[in-house]
């Protein structure tokens, strides 16, 4: 049903200007700088020409087969617009445009709901941002344009999908699929969750959700989703004043928290409380990496970090053992200096081989599910060098199927060591704590597989 959504073959945008910043406009602009390569065909009934395409004067002019409508013109002339998408055998519509119940114009929200009943028209939104499809190089949204990836982001609010993109891009994070989905008249959350569920570039599934209609569908498409991948909740409208909020902005009431809480432990959704650990999160899911078992371990050439590192690690839960006789003994070959107890602290002059060698020891033992590994190179080290070992001993954590996840610190010190461990696919974070809870998640998500498969 949602194929057309994503996959569409042609694609008319009623509303479409020539004027930048109209959002008629930039939604053309992106479609057609994307390198999208099905039909365009721009409607507005004063023009001629846009961006070097034909311009339509109303939708029953186009003889073509339409496989999709974006609509961007005022509310109150979406109504008969609609009828004529439905005459003409449009069964896929956007609907950007705001002014429905989020304002309290739920008498022409319901019109226009009637209509496409009527016609068997489907429609996201209305109040939203449009759909992005990185693989089909489709940015029918006027939200900035993405790199390609695994993370897939179903977000009630527009403004909040792109300032997560924004930021994604900052990143270097890739995403598959965008869609907003606004007031929710027709298609909502579940519908999507399913859709992504299936779909063979998504990774892992991201949800910023405000509120749900239907609750036992939500569970349903959410527990679905969570035995083939990963579903990540950003779920706004905790309080009182946040559950007001979310009327003046799609229409919806937030419903009791906790019982939301319950409803995404149920479903093996993992659930997140702010913007920076929504995006880390489905950063480090979409790598795929679960670990070996739950001992964690942590290697670092600066004792400040690490003790940072074990606290946030404890303190959301995750073990930190001591490293056995065995783990001291394979470890000896570390100068006296050197802690090898957990955090194994390299010291500050670690090079090259100091952390290699270490690495190397840390995957090959049975007794370490996961890595986290710091650097804060002093003056005197090079860090490039030890984003190098950590690269070079990535095959080995693969072949243990073990997560090792980076922590390099020092802003722009590391701006290079960073880009080259991210383009030879070593998850890194910037602190210890981000890195700590980054670990965190994927042994939650290895624990909701767990369950999910034993119910």
């Amino acid at each position: 049903m949602l194929q057309s959504f994503f996959e569409p073959k042609s694609i008319a945008i009623i509303g479409a200007s020539k004027k930048p910043g109209k959002i008629g406009y930039e939604i053309l602009k992106n479609i057609i700088e994307g390198g999208y390569v099905g039909k365009i065909f721009p409607v507005n009934p004063k023009e001629n020409e846009i961006l070097s395409l034909r311009c339509y004067h109303n939708i029953k002019e186009i003889k073509d087969h339409v496989d999709l409508a974006i609509i961007a013109i005022p509310a109150t002339a979406i109504p008969s617009v609609l009828e004529d998408c439905g005459v003409k055998g449009i069964k896929n519509v956007i609907i950007i445009s705001a002014g429905f119940s989020e304002v309290g114009n739920i008498e022409l929200e319901n019109r226009v709901k009637k209509i496409a009943q009527r016609h068997g028209i489907r429609i996201v939104g209305p109040n939203c941002a449009g759909i992005i499809n990185t693989w089909y190089n489709l940015f029918a949204s006027f939200e900035v344009r993405c790199k390609r990836g695994g993370i897939s982001l179903i977000s009630q609010s527009g403004a909040f999908g792109g300032a997560f993109i924004t930021r994604a891009n900052y990143e270097n994070v890739g995403i598959s699929k965008f869609v907003s989905y606004g007031n929710a008249i027709d298609i909502n959350e579940s519908h999507l969750i399913r859709y992504m569920a299936d779909d063979k570039t998504t990774k892992v599934i991201g949800i910023y959700l405000e509120s749900t209609k239907d609750g036992r569908e939500f569970i349903s498409a959410a527990k679905l989703a969570s035995k083939k991948k990963p579903v990540v909740v950003l779920k706004a409208g905790r309080t009182m004043s946040g559950k007001r909020a979310t009327v003046s902005h799609t229409g919806s009431l937030a419903g009791d928290d906790k019982i939301y809480d319950a409803a995404f432990r149920q479903a093996g959704v993992i659930r997140v409380f702010d913007f920076d650990d929504f995006i880390d999160t489905l950063y480090i899911l979409e790598t795929g990496m679960l670990p070996s078992n739950d001992n964690i371990f942590i290697v670092t050439n600066s004792g400040g970090p690490g003790v940072l590192a074990v606290d946030e690690c404890e303190y959301i839960g995750l073990k930190v053992p001591e490293s056995s006789y065995e783990l001291k003994e394979k470890l000896s070959f570390l100068p006296p200096i050197c802690t090898i107890k957990n955090p194994i602290d390299l010291v500050a002059d670690a090079n090259y081989s100091r952390y290699y060698d270490t690495l190397k020891v840390l995957a090959e033992s049975n007794e370490v599910g996961g890595v986290i590994v710091i650097c804060v190179p002093p003056i005197f080290i090079d860090p490039m060098d030890i984003a190098k070992a950590i690269v070079d001993v990535k095959a080995i954590f693969d072949e243990k199927k073990k997560p090792m996840i980076a922590c390099f610190m020092s802003g722009d010190v590391v701006a290079e060591s960073i880009k080259f461990l991210k383009e030879n696919k070593i998850p890194v974070f910037q602190t210890p704590e981000r890195a700590a809870r980054a670990m965190q998640k994927l042994v939650l998500r290895k624990k909701i597989i767990e369950r999910l498969q034993s119910s």
